[in-house]
């Protein structure tokens, strides 16, 4: 988050993070003539070398770290190590174009990127560069001349998807045997997909060419960018360099109105997986396109070839679907729950602008069956404020706890027993709109702490006196909420001011300041790019971080299995959990000691609910598609586990139709419809996030005929706000 508008991770996580390093003139005419080992010129470009502006925006970020980040490292031969790891990660993350050898000759700058970067010497980064760039070169000429031959796909042999945990190739022999089975798994999906071995051909000689073109491409800025990230990462990962490229991809991003399909993407191994589907948005209203799902080809307007996206940098997918509003763009998914070998399925979005108004928050009302209980439901993407607006002085500017406070008010008018807050895939933003909206559900105190990088803890209360809504309140998140909506949910759990359901929470408790180098002096035409730097930490009213941890739920749903390895806590160089002095506060009066009971019966409905049972089935199958990284390259077994895959899936989403009580639509191919019912009564958490709280409604209630009045009606009182 940045420290002016929140504390949601936003597109900014999108942006390729790894950084840099430096040496001595000395160092460096023994680098050069080692570099000499890499004997293969890169289709005849020369090598890259770093500008002054880059040497300079070095040493501005050095020195930027140094007296702003909130965690204190040294830069010593400890994070010289983990800079040259992660360097090696962002150059070759499948560790499919280095050699053993190569690695051996990197070795000798383990322990001294500290000293380089310290004397801006960035020559070893262009270096390990321009020799990688070259091995690329080499592996994209044999993957070619692989395709003048032919394969025999009666072969039982397996080839393994993601060789970040393997060894280093210990000789050309034994890339050349991963690059044959690669090749070979490339013609062999292109096949079982229906192409003709012309085609095929066409398409992965195109797909190896454009794989040595673009590492070609890459500029002086591109591998600045990379090791300087490598530098930032390896300390902390939600700070980054931002070339200055980047930063104008930055600014669009961060932009009220963002104009594409609406989706954040990241990423992982070879894939471009989907990390989040912005709300309101074209990916959002298809229903289509889910967090953890992986495009692995984009084609433009009708008619058009998807182009096979697989091992590209993101920076390049970003481009290939970005585009004006208007036209149309084609994905190939292969959803979350299928493995490497699994079927995929074609989404046809069309790119529009993305205004405010549909990031707004919203509200609707559920029905409970059989318990005449009416619950309000208020949905809230993002926490979000028209800066513009507002700061031209409009009176009428839009913001979360404006538009929620107008939502309160038409729910209680239609008579609602109670609301559910819905924070899901809430990534946070305004951390001022977090501290107001709290606000609207309590009488006053203390929402959040925040300590700085010299240890100075500033708390930031509730702004507003007085309270918009006393009733019964649940608070529903998933592992994709962060930040702001942390400390939304963490304020109200702590208060006793209502219930927080669903799973632990993503568990990003940091702030980051974003500045800009091109003012810290220079000429005006020198671009330097900026620092997306983390300043500092949230702490609850009760002294816990919401860092690493996350806000664990009261009752969490059975989807919440695995959640503990999610999130923040699967981050590597992520600030621990910490504690500081908790403060005083009044707590509220929901029924804590009813949340065991409403457990139980919560325990009991999910156990023969379709729905429920679906939804874990999914769970179960992207974790296991998650671990699946090998694929078989014998054509019977391949095509006999696709037919089993594809008829699962087709039986899975049948499942899914009945039970939300519809009739399974079918495809022109037999299959049933995959796109989702919009209907909110329809969404199988959000029915028993409102269940929940009925029960826990509807129970101080019956003991009221049995005891006295104070003792079981939870209202408002000196001690805080309760239930009425």
């Amino acid at each position: 988050m940045c420290s002016c508008d929140g504390a949601k991770p936003r597109m900014s996580e999108g942006i390729a993070q790894r950084p840099g390093a430096c040496f001595s003139s000395r160092e460096a005419v023994l680098w050069l003539f080692l570099g000499i080992f890499f004997q293969t010129p890169a289709f005849g470009k020369p090598d890259l070398e770093p500008s002054s502006a880059q040497i300079r925006a070095t040493e501005l970020v050095l020195e930027l770290m140094k007296e702003h980040h909130y965690k204190r490292i040294a830069l010593d031969n400890t994070l010289s190590s983990k800079i040259l790891d992660s360097y090696l990660v962002t150059l070759d993350p499948n560790r499919s174009y280095l050699l053993a050898s190569d690695i051996a000759r990197f070795e000798q700058w383990r322990h001294r990127l500290d000293d380089s970067l310290t004397q801006g010497d960035l020559l070893p980064a262009f270096s390990m560069f321009n020799g990688f760039r070259r091995r690329v070169q080499e592996r994209a000429r044999f993957a070619i001349q692989l395709l003048d031959g032919s394969f025999d796909f009666r072969v039982n042999e397996d080839y393994e998807l993601d060789r970040s945990k393997q060894p280093w190739a210990d000789s050309a022999a034994a890339l050349d045997e991963i690059w044959r089975k690669r090749v070979k798994n490339d013609v062999l999906s292109l096949k079982l997909a229906g192409k003709i071995e012309a085609d095929i051909k066409r398409t992965l000689r195109q797909r190896y060419e454009d794989l040595g073109r673009r590492t070609e491409q890459l500029n002086a800025e591109d591998i600045h960018q990379f090791f300087m990230n490598a530098y930032t990462s390896s300390v902390e990962p939600h700070t980054s360099y931002l070339s200055p490229r980047a930063s104008e991809n930055f600014l669009i991003s961060m932009s009220l109105s963002l104009e594409g399909i609406g989706a954040v993407l990241q990423s992982e191994n070879e894939f471009t997986l989907v990390r989040k589907v912005v709300a309101g948005g074209p990916a959002d209203q298809s229903k289509q396109l889910r967090p953890e799902d992986r495009i692995v080809g984009v084609g433009q307007g009708v008619g058009k070839p998807i182009v096979n996206v697989v091992g590209w940098r993101l920076d390049d997918v970003v481009d290939l679907i970005r585009g004006p509003k208007g036209t149309m763009v084609r994905l190939e998914v292969l959803p979350k729950t299928s493995g490497p070998e699994g079927s995929t399925k074609l989404i046809t979005l069309t790119r529009r602008r993305i205004e405010l108004e549909e990031q707004a928050a919203n509200s609707h009302v559920l029905e409970i069956p059989g318990q005449k209980m009416r619950i309000g439901i208020i949905r809230v993407p993002t926490f979000y404020v028209d800066f513009a607006a507002r700061s031209g002085g409009e009176r009428d500017y839009r913001s979360t706890t404006r538009d929620v406070r107008a939502l309160i008010e038409k729910l209680q008018v239609l008579r609602v027993d109670g609301i559910v807050i819905d924070l899901r895939g809430n990534g946070g933003g305004s951390l001022a709109e977090a501290t107001s909206l709290t606000g609207l559900f309590i009488e006053g105190g203390p929402v959040v702490q925040v300590k700085d990088a010299r240890g100075r803890i500033e708390v930031n209360p509730d702004p507003v006196p007085g309270i918009a809504y006393t009733g019964p309140l649940a608070v529903l998140v998933d592992r994709f909420s962060a930040s702001a909506s942390e400390i939304f949910a963490a304020a109200i759990q702590d208060y006793r001011r209502g219930i927080v359901l669903g799973e632990r929470t993503f568990g990003k408790g940091t702030v980051q300041n974003l500045i800009d180098l091109d003012r810290r002096g220079g000429p005006p035409e020198e671009k330097l790019g900026q620092l997306k730097v983390t300043i500092a930490q949230f702490f609850r009213v009760n002294g816990d971080s919401t860092q690493h941890r996350g806000v664990a739920p009261d009752i969490a749903f059975p989807t919440a299995l695995g959640v503990i390895e999610e999130g923040e806590r699967a981050l590597e160089n992520a600030l621990p959990w910490d504690h500081v002095r908790p403060l005083r506060f009044m707590p509220a009066r929901a029924p804590v000691q009813a949340f065991a009971s409403a457990r139980g019966q919560h325990e009991k409905r999910v156990k023969g609910d379709p729905g429920f049972g679906v939804l874990l089935e999914e769970v179960q199958l992207a974790n296991e598609a998650r671990q699946k990284t090998r694929v078989s390259l014998l054509e019977s077994k391949r095509s006999q586990e696709m037919r089993e895959s594809k008829n699962s899936q087709r039986e899975r989403e049948a499942r899914i139709q009945r039970a939300l009580g519809l009739t399974p639509a079918v495809d022109k191919e037999g299959a049933a419809a995959a796109e989702q019912e919009t209907d909110p009564s329809k969404d199988v958490l959000l029915k028993e996030a409102a269940y929940i709280l009925s029960d826990l409604i509807i129970r101080p209630k019956l003991k009221a005929s049995r005891q006295p009045l104070g003792q079981t009606h939870y209202r408002r009182s000196v001690v805080g706000v309760g239930w009425d």
